[in-house]
């Protein structure tokens, strides 16, 4: 059997694999199926399904120009992520069986991945759309969710990737 230490650098590089390809799906659908995520952008932004009660609807924005920017905004930079997260499970692959500091080393383009993809789902997501624009007030146009699930893996593998590495590694029975 290999090694504790080999089977958790396996398991590293998987979950940041995992992770590119996740955003390099989402950067295929947005931009293959661009209207269908955009009328979220749209509607969140809009505030037009949160409670008619509120008072908070000033801060509304109702610029179609400003739905596009911001929407292709989210897609370059879920593309940054694929990008960043392929090159690091890339590195990480390539150096699975190196010594622990060039295993570690190789972890930086994974771990700028993971936080492009905090930055899109936790502070584009959770606390710009769910917080500012009230997105959590929508029964219809709430992707509050999905964020959350996203943000948690992001984190996990963010820890686990921060797990420093043993110098020995034993890949024999």
């Amino acid at each position: 059997m290999y090694s504790v230490q080999l089977l958790l650098r396996v398991a590293k590089t998987i979950s940041v694999a995992s992770i590119a390809l996740m955003s390099l799906l989402v950067v295929f659908g947005n931009i293959t199926d661009y209207f269908t995520n955009f009328l979220i952008a749209e509607h969140v932004l809009k505030m037009d399904t949160t409670f008619p009660e509120s008072h908070i609807h000033y801060r509304s924005i109702n610029s179609t120009f400003l739905f596009h920017v911001g929407y292709i905004l989210i897609i370059v930079m879920e593309a940054m992520m694929a990008f960043c997260s392929i090159k690091g499970s890339w590195l990480l692959f390539k150096n699975l069986r190196s010594n622990a500091a060039l295993f570690h080393a190789s972890k930086n383009w994974a771990v700028a991945g993971i936080i492009i993809g905090i930055v899109i789902w936790f502070l584009g997501f959770e606390v710009v759309g769910g917080e500012w624009f009230a997105m959590w007030q929508s029964r219809i146009w709430n992707g509050l969710a999905s964020a959350e699930r996203i943000v948690s893996f992001l984190v996990l593998i963010l820890i686990l990737l921060h797990l420093k590495e043993d110098e020995e590694l034993n890949n024999t029975l």
